[in-house]
């Protein structure tokens, strides 16, 4: 198993280092302030010192003195030493995380943290195993899942962003393409076996469609996207429901499989006439054409940030923080759109890890939402934001969570 992760980190590695490559970000250079200061002056910054908050000392050091801080350009956090989390779940967000990891690692040398993308299905098993520090999935953990964790661990479940899915399709003379909602469904079921059916041509008399067979790609690995595609596929279509169902796994009426989003991915470019599901993300990063989809007002919706960030705002977040989004209102609306969790631990047996957990989720709210958009992910709403935050600041009693306008000073 050891090879077989490694060949497959290394895969995806070379898949996503487009994107993370297109990601510049700056941070602000420490400057020098000379000052000429009073005896009174000494007194009042002292006092003012006096007021840092103790859970989080984030050390900064400055020529002949070290002191607690508690600015922006802090660079280092204290950990008692070296920390390192171990993380492992969804594709869907994965090339998210692993640049919120390689920046958090630039700003906190001390603090390490290792994602590898295996599929939500063998994230959420690995979490309850206990192998992790902690998961990820597209698909909140049902109760039966969260029941297989030990009660003195717990388990808290952390939406850190949100996107959409995608179908994705190659077909070089079609530059766009519509499809209904019982258009893509009988695609998918196997009933609509080529490009140039009478169904697909008439909601797209403007384009001349191939007679070409339809091939379909889909999910082969345990995985979260599955969990939503299937989710929504069954809320639609009855049809859909009763033959093939939902969930992270289910039996394809049709189709070849590919493991992860970038597996499915590489062999939507790598076969003509070929159609897939996989998160937004990949397909304008691999720029891969995907259809403009029929949501629940009737109204073809493009994929784009705008798009689901209507979907989400016609969601509301339940104080557990697991929302099912199957067949979204609104007009404007994207109809597959998702959020995706990280799977933490109310309680660690390390203190160290607890406080690295909940400065990785700080981290994830604050500067990793500026970071969401520009890799085609949708950033969380601010009331979300909040939500999250409460949630996870429970994990550790040495680390204070703050985000928002007004968190500057409260670390």
């Amino acid at each position: 198993m050891g090879e077989q992760e490694a060949e497959e980190k290394k895969d995806f590695s070379k898949f996503n280092s487009n994107r993370i490559a297109l990601l510049k970000i700056s941070f602000m250079k420490n400057h020098r302030l000379i000052v000429a200061i009073s005896l009174l002056t000494v007194v009042i910054s002292l006092s003012a010192c006096g007021e840092t908050n103790s859970k989080n000392p984030i050390i900064s050091e400055s020529p002949g003195k070290t002191t607690n801080t508690t600015t922006a350009n802090s660079q280092k956090l204290d950990l008692g030493g070296n920390v390192e989390l171990i993380g492992a779940g969804a594709s869907f967000p994965a090339p998210l995380y692993q640049t919120w990891f390689t920046e958090l690692n630039k700003k906190y040398p001390n603090l390490k943290v290792n994602y590898q993308s295996v599929g939500s299905g063998a994230g959420v098993e690995q979490f309850t195993q206990g192998t992790l520090d902690f998961g990820a999935s597209d698909v909140a953990m049902k109760d039966e899942e969260i029941n297989k964790v030990p009660a003195e661990k717990g388990v808290l479940l952390l939406p850190l962003t949100a996107g959409s899915i995608v179908l994705a399709y190659n077909l070089p003379e079609v530059p766009q393409l519509q499809l209904s909602r019982a258009v893509y469904t009988d695609i998918l079921l196997g009933k609509i076996k080529f490009w140039d059916d009478p169904a697909i041509a008439k909601i797209n008399s403007n384009v001349k469609l191939p007679k070409e067979e339809i091939k379909v790609i889909y999910r082969a690995d345990g995985s979260g996207t599955t969990g939503v595609f299937t989710k929504h596929l069954s809320t639609i279509s009855p049809e859909w429901k009763t033959q093939v169902g939902e969930g992270k796994s289910v039996k394809w009426p049709i189709g070849v499989g590919a493991k992860g989003n970038e597996g499915v991915t590489a062999q939507i470019q790598q076969t003509q006439g070929s159609i897939g599901y996989v998160e937004y993300g990949y397909a304008k990063e691999s720029k891969l054409k995907f259809a403009s989809l029929e949501n629940k007002s009737n109204q073809f919706v493009l994929a784009s940030e705008e798009s689901a960030s209507k979907t989400l705002a016609s969601v509301t977040l339940p104080e557990n923080l697991r929302a099912f989004i199957s067949d979204p209102e609104g007009a404007e609306s994207y109809p597959i759109v998702t959020y995706t969790w990280i799977l933490a631990y109310k309680k660690y047996a390390d203190t160290r890890k607890a406080k690295a957990m909940e400065a990785t989720i700080e981290y994830a709210l604050t500067d990793g939402q500026k970071i969401a958009s520009e890799l085609g992910y949708v950033p969380l709403p601010a009331n979300v934001i909040n939500k999250v935050a409460a949630a996870a600041d429970q994990i550790s009693p040495d680390y204070h969570i703050s985000v928002g306008a007004n968190s500057q000073g409260k670390r």
